[in-house]
């Protein structure tokens, strides 16, 4: 099992929701607001007068074969409007319960 964080502004919501529901991604939690900035160019996503723009974070667990083309599906979306920030992070699951 593989676990996808993604976080993303939120014009992103629908697109990333979309994306879950191809590759069949039923199971994930969105932490709804959250709060950052970009690493390298990204501008803050704070909700506040001067950086009105916000993110979300999603997080799912999806079988080790489904995960390339999620994540590839992500990269497309980011690409598509790189500006909006859109970020993605894979990491192997040992265990559930």
């Amino acid at each position: 099992m593989k676990s996808i964080l993604i976080t993303f502004d939120q014009a992103h919501q629908e697109g990333i929701l979309e994306i879950l529901n191809k590759h069949a991604c039923r199971g994930f939690t969105n932490f709804g607001i959250v709060q950052g900035r970009g690493t390298h160019k990204g501008e803050p996503h704070y909700g506040s007068h001067a950086w009105p723009s916000l993110a979300e974070a999603i997080i799912t667990v999806v079988p080790d074969e489904s995960a390339p083309a999620v994540m590839a599906d992500l990269r497309a979306l980011d690409e598509a409007k790189p500006r909006l920030g859109l970020r993605a992070f894979l990491w192997s699951i040992e265990q559930t319960i």
